[in-house]
């Protein structure tokens, strides 16, 4: 899929979808054997799975349960790599009504298992080919922004461990005076995690990519299970750098202070699509599922994601630039092919795990 490479180039901007949750109502549960009852009680019951960040769920919801609020909202929020593993233990009985904010490579390899059906949402004509499946009319998936590597740096930390020097490249990871300073995603379980480890693949080569990594191994502190998490810890003071997103980063060092840094790679950031899709399921695709992937990518939450620290929203470029990111944020990120990483996920991961899953916090 060289298209992802080409039409990012061309000067893009993206940004990051947020969910909201709701807590199930028992008793609305389904009653009697009047099928079209349980049909129209379906209607009212909308089970969407997210890998969004948990305070940005409900907030972005807000404009959805205002035009729908009659419909139960059951979210289920997890990173991505567990949504993803969720979702394929779920294939044969898929519990999921949509797909909100989860990563393209993802999306990906559930559309070579046949588990999502085509929708073209209402305006998916705005969204840029780089950003959707263009494989047939109704795509199997819609992206609605990107988000990318980035450090957050805790001087504090670094200075009470003789360092005085902030990390500027992958590189300079590499130098001894970080070494059990350095915390970072366990691409298995966060989507941030596996696209730093596919920004370092394609940016090195798969041989020196993997030589790259366990040297950045013998630095890092602790693998964590989630792509925020590296640069909360670090900012709480636990890490002296940590390896996660640009939003999370940027906004970690407002809450550090003066002696918090975020840095973007001058190599350039790996990357992936948060992106939308309406579950496959037996029983035929509810109406309310199609309304919310509409209301999804609607101008309104557009506006929104880019107001939140994503400002490469999948519609194109937004007046809306966060503080921290340059105006063409587009040119920070490598090239990536989407499709090898989501050919090669599972060995990736796999190789991954033997190589360095020791470090996983438990």
């Amino acid at each position: 899929m060289n298209k992802f490479k080409t039409l990012l180039i061309a000067g893009i901007a993206l940004t990051t979808l947020f969910s909201g949750c709701s807590v199930k109502d028992s008793s609305k549960e389904k009653s009697g054997n009047d099928s079209q009852n349980v049909a129209a009680l379906n209607e009212k019951e909308l089970n969407i799975y997210t890998a969004l960040e948990d305070e940005q769920v409900a907030s972005y919801l807000e404009s959805f349960r205002q035009a729908h609020p009659d419909v139960l909202l059951n979210i289920t929020r997890e990173s991505t790599g567990i949504i993803t593993s969720k979702l394929l233990a779920e294939k044969d009985n898929p519990r999921a009504d949509v797909i909100w904010g989860v990563s393209a490579t993802s999306l990906l390899v559930l559309k070579s298992e046949n588990m999502l059906r085509g929708y073209a949402p209402k305006g998916v004509e705005r969204v840029l080919e780089t950003f959707k499946d263009i494989s047939s009319e109704a795509p199997k998936w819609v992206g609605i922004d990107a988000w990318e590597t980035a450090f957050l740096v805790n001087k504090d930390v670094l200075a009470s461990h003789g360092v005085k020097t902030v990390p500027e490249t992958y590189e300079d990871l590499l130098k001894k005076e970080y070494k059990g300073l350095i915390a970072m995603s366990d691409p298995g379980s966060s989507g941030t995690g596996l696209l730093t480890v596919n920004g370092i693949l394609s940016l090195y080569g798969e041989e020196k990519g993997w030589e790259y990594l366990k040297k950045l191994d013998e630095n890092v502190a602790v693998y964590l299970h989630s792509g925020s998490a590296p640069a909360k810890q670090a900012a709480a003071g636990e890490y002296g750098i940590g390896v996660s997103s640009g939003y999370r980063c940027i906004k970690s060092a407002a809450d550090i202070g003066d002696n918090g840094a975020y840095v973007f790679p001058k190599e350039g950031s790996g990357y992936d699509i948060e992106a939308n899709a309406l579950v496959a399921r037996k029983e035929g695709e509810k109406n309310i599922a199609k309304e919310f992937l509409d209301w999804a990518i609607a101008d309104e939450q557009m506006k929104l994601y880019a107001t939140f620290g994503y400002p490469m929203i999948s519609t194109g470029a937004t007046d809306v630039m966060p503080e921290g990111y340059s105006k063409n944020a587009v040119d920070q990120l490598l090239k990536i092919d989407f499709d090898w990483c989501a050919m090669n996920r599972e060995r990736i991961l796999e190789k991954w795990t033997n190589m360095f899953s020791a470090k996983t916090a438990k």
